[in-house]
């Protein structure tokens, strides 16, 4: 299926990839039509592919659900859901979900590009990646909430890692919209820059990741990615454990 087709498309140069979202026309709203890609983007992904970059076409990230699509009857929308089972809907929404959590991958760092509103799924589509980098026109919103809906396309535990449970309640339960200065100073964002230096910035970034071994970075981001759920005697283990195998790599010992 081309970009024409699903609104979203994937090109790859050298170790960066780069997801776009490709609908401008509605502020990249987003269908599960989108959400299949994407997931298929993972298993198309080039095996030397370190850095994957997620951005929007036109004036905005994402302004979040289709809602054209979401109401209306066909496949994909809430009267089509409606009429499965639990099970086949959960089943359904967690497919959905795979368009998402490939950007969690141990063996890439995904950094999310946004300009504009990131809004619903597109909060949750920046809060999959590892890294955002924000212009400062940026707004998020979990606007969920305001449809009657939850958060479902991985972002709740993201949300609450990054700025804890209170303030994520607060964030989705509200569903009001922040600007990039709060979301800096909460803890959602990477970087916060220029409209017009938004490209570079990320392109900096993409280049300091690239600059280091890539065997080193796949641990740190293991170590990091598991800590929370580790105690501190695991952690140091895990430290300990991932060490040995640099060690051993670079000493040309390694298994």
């Amino acid at each position: 299926m081309t970009a024409e087709t699903t609104g979203v498309r994937l090109d790859c140069d050298g170790p960066v990839a780069t997801v776009t979202l490709c609908r401008p026309d509605v502020l990249n709203a987003q269908t599960p039509a989108m959400w299949r890609a994407m997931s298929d983007f993972s298993r198309d992904l080039p095996g030397d592919v370190r850095v994957v970059v997620v951005r929007g076409e036109g004036r905005a990230f994402s302004a979040g659900l289709d809602l054209a699509v979401a109401g209306a009857t066909g496949p994909g929308s809430f009267a089509e859901l409606a009429t499965l089972s639990e099970t086949e809907c959960a089943d359904r929404i967690a497919e959905y979900q795979g368009g998402f959590t490939w950007l969690h991958r141990p063996d890439v760092i995904s950094i999310a590009a946004v300009q504009g509103h990131a809004i619903g799924a597109g909060f949750q589509l920046a809060l999959a990646c590892d890294l955002r980098v924000l212009a400062t026109d940026a707004r998020f919103s979990m606007a969920e909430v305001t449809l009657g809906l939850v958060p479902d396309l991985a972002g709740t535990r993201r949300l609450v890692e990054l700025v804890g449970y209170s303030r994520a309640l607060e964030i989705c339960a509200t569903g009001r919209r922040m600007d990039a200065a709060e979301a800096d100073r909460i803890g959602l964002a990477t970087l916060v820059v220029p409209n017009d230096d938004l490209d570079a910035a990320v392109r900096d970034l993409s280049a300091g990741l690239l600059a280091n071994n890539r065997d080193a970075i796949v641990e740190i981001k293991a170590l990091l990615a598991g800590a929370a759920g580790r105690s501190h005697a695991e952690q140091q283990r895990a430290e300990r454990e991932a060490q040995t195998r640099r060690i051993r790599d670079l000493a040309g010992r390694g298994e």
